[in-house]
Parts: structure tokens; C-alpha cells; sequence
């Protein structure tokens, strides 16, 4: 049985119109396109959980908002101030060049970490084994001073504060979102307490919002691994970057809880992203996080919502990772779409080559 914490509120963010993720007109478009992360995605992810063959599997529960001490203790109070001002100027406002709040978004804001860390609590406290953040806005490029890529609070990194003020002596953050985990980096990025790991397609720097590259060579004090594959990475590679960088550094660690920032953006399909995952490569990604939970901690992960563009699909990606949570290895709602080779697979020195770029990188600080 899977816990699922969710939040109406987490609906009340606008995130407006324009070209694809930025705001605004443009004379030569007719219709401007719904901004990416938008309401209907995590409708259409909840409907697939509440009607898809896993549905009695899943238990389900409302969260609630952060209280202010919970998001500064990842975020600066001038920050904070600065979010609220921008959510209640009673338009939409860029906050940043893709990031758009609204009237709502204070509101949604507060519901997904809150609701993050209410499914935290809940693992730590025994009442759920593995727990799932069905949340948005999403978190994990939100630094402690500014909003990036989406993100306005960083919901897992609020989450694993949590679990640190609860007394839990060491948490790890696996982050498989297609784009670089960075706020949870910075957030974290000189605390030995905190491993953080971050599975994603190499994108460099985009911008002033988003200065960290996500390169191997930033590991802080050795607590930080990132772990870049090439674009066109599939299921092969996702497989050889767990099973060969993350779950050894994993078992080293010895954390006391794992959470799971969990993007369906690096997807086949996704338009925000170039990596070439399958629902099927997910289950598996959702088999691996379970089975390393409950052998490093004794219970199962807790997992937040973070990317994943392509709604429908996405939400078909989550159903199947949420299926390997529960221990299926075959699936159980059918995957009619994927059909693209995997490249990894086929070609295999170039995930080789990435991977042995994390390996020098990590090795005065991990055995690899």
C-alpha cells in the first residue's frame, strides 16, 4: 500500500499563457500555448492514479501548508517576503524569465511543501511505509534566495529540513528529473548530512537564475553527486547510472530515509527534455528506489512531484513507477505509445564515458 498526499490548493497556481513557458504576446502566434507546468498536468496525474489498475493499492489523504518556519529553514526570509509580494499583486507576474505566479500561487506554494512534509512525517512516524507528493508548483530548482526553471519553494529539500529537525542523523535526495537538481544542490551543498544525488541530461548553465552546471566536479564536500548523461540516454542508461554510481554511494551513506524528487521529464516523449525513458524504464526506477529504501532504512522512500510536460504520457509514467514502488515488474496499465530504440542500449561506450567522468570525479570521496 502506497500513501498519496496531495493538496487542492496545489491547483490554484496560474501559471497564464504565451510562447510555450514564456509569458507575453507575440503578434505572428494565434493561439498562445498554456505554460507547461499548469494545472491540468497534475489533474490528469491524479486521475490516472484514481482510476488506473493500481487504484486499490493507494491510500489517500489531503496535506497541508508549510508553516514560515518551515520554508525558511531552506529559504531566506527576504525571499520568502519577495514570493508573497509577487503572489498577491492580484495579476500574473514573471518572477523570472519561465516562472510565473499568480493570485493562487502563495497558496500552492505553501500546500506542496507542506503537503511534502506531511507525507514525511508520516513515514518517520510509521504510519505509511512509502509515501508519494502529488504536488506542484514543483521545487527542486529553487535556491535559498530565488526562484528557477518552475520552482518557487524547493518542496524535498523543505521535506529532508524536516526529517533533520526530527532527529534523522542522515537523509538522502535522489533526484531523477531529466533537468539538474540545483537548489537541492545549493540548499545542501556543504551539509554532510544531506547526500544528494542528481540523475539528469547535460545542460550546462541556463541563465543568471541558474548558475550551478551540474557537472560531476561539483561535489561539495563529496555529499553532492551529479550524475550527467548525454542526451538521447534511455532506460540503459538510467539502469547503469543507478546501479553503478548511485546505489554503491547510496549504501556507503547509510541514509536514515530516501527521498525520491520524482520528474517524468525525462521522458521519450517530453518536450522539455531530450532523454529517451519509457514507462517501462520508470517501473523500474520505481522497483530499485523501493527495494534501496527498504534495505538502507527499514521502510519505504518518500517521493515528490517534480517535472513532466507531456501530461498524458507523464501521468502513464508515473502509474508505471508507481507500480515498481509496489513491486510489479510487468506492467499493468500498457504503454501504447513508446517506440523509439534505445540509444544507450545500442550504444553503450558513450554511457560508459559519462559515467567514468562521475567516477573520477567522486572518487576521493566514494568507492566506485
Amino acid at each position: 500500500m502506497i500513501d498519496v498526499y496531495w493538496h487542492p490548493d496545489c491547483l490554484a497556481h496560474d501559471t497564464g499563457a504565451g510562447l510555450w513557458e514564456l509569458p507575453g504576446h507575440w503578434d505572428w502566434l494565434d493561439e498562445p500555448e498554456p505554460h507547461p507546468e499548469n494545472a491540468a498536468r497534475l489533474r490528469t496525474f491524479q486521475h490516472a492514479l484514481r482510476h488506473g489498475p493500481i487504484k486499490d493499492s493507494l491510500r489517500w489523504h489531503q496535506g497541508r501548508h508549510a508553516s514560515p518556519a518551515e520554508l525558511a529553514a531552506v529559504h531566506t526570509p527576504a525571499y520568502l517576503a519577495e514570493l508573497q509580494a509577487a503572489c498577491t499583486t492580484g495579476e500574473l507576474v514573471a518572477i523570472e524569465e519561465n516562472t510565473v505566479v499568480g493570485p493562487g500561487s502563495w497558496d500552492a506554494v505553501r500546500a506542496a511543501a507542506g503537503t511534502a512534509v506531511e507525507a514525511t512525517a508520516s513515514v518517520l512516524s510509521g504510519q505509511s511505509n512509502t509515501a508519494y507528493a502529488l504536488v506542484r508548483p514543483p521545487g527542486h530548482h529553487a535556491q535559498p534566495t530565488q526562484a528557477d526553471g518552475y520552482c518557487l519553494v524547493n518542496n524535498v529539500a523543505v521535506a529532508a529540513a524536516h526529517a533533520l529537525h526530527a532527529g534523522v542523523e542522515r537523509v538522502a535526495i535522489l533526484d531523477w528529473d531529466v533537468h539538474h537538481g540545483n537548489g537541492t544542490q545549493e540548499i545542501f551543498y556543504d551539509d554532510p548530512r544531506v547526500l544528494t544525488i542528481s540523475v539528469h541530461m547535460r545542460h550546462g548553465r541556463w541563465g543568471k537564475a541558474h548558475p550551478q552546471t551540474g557537472a560531476p566536479d561539483e561535489t561539495g564536500t563529496g555529499h553532492n553527486v551529479n550524475i550527467e548523461l548525454s542526451l538521447g540516454a534511455g532506460d540503459e542508461a538510467y539502469r547503469r547510472a543507478f546501479t553503478e554510481i548511485a546505489e554503491p554511494v547510496l549504501r556507503q551513506f547509510r541514509p536514515q530515509l530516501l527521498l525520491g524528487a520524482s520528474g517524468f521529464d525525462g521522458s521519450t516523449f517530453d518536450p522539455n527534455g531530450r532523454h529517451n525513458l519509457t514507462a517501462a524504464g520508470y517501473r523500474w526506477i520505481g522497483g530499485r528506489v523501493a527495494a534501496l529504501a527498504e534495505e538502507l532504512t527499514g521502510h519505504g522512500p518518500v517521493l515528490t512531484q517534480e517535472g513532466g510536460y507531456l501530461r498524458g504520457y507523464s501521468a502513464l509514467c508515473l502509474h508505471a513507477l508507481i507500480e515498481g514502488l509496489l513491486g510489479h515488474t510487468e506492467e499493468l496499465l500498457a504503454d501504447p505509445l513508446a517506440y523509439l530504440p534505445d540509444d544507450s542500449a545500442r550504444n553503450p561506450d558513450r554511457t560508459t564515458a559519462d559515467l567514468d567522468l562521475v567516477r573520477s570525479a567522486l572518487r576521493p570521496f566514494w568507492q566506485l
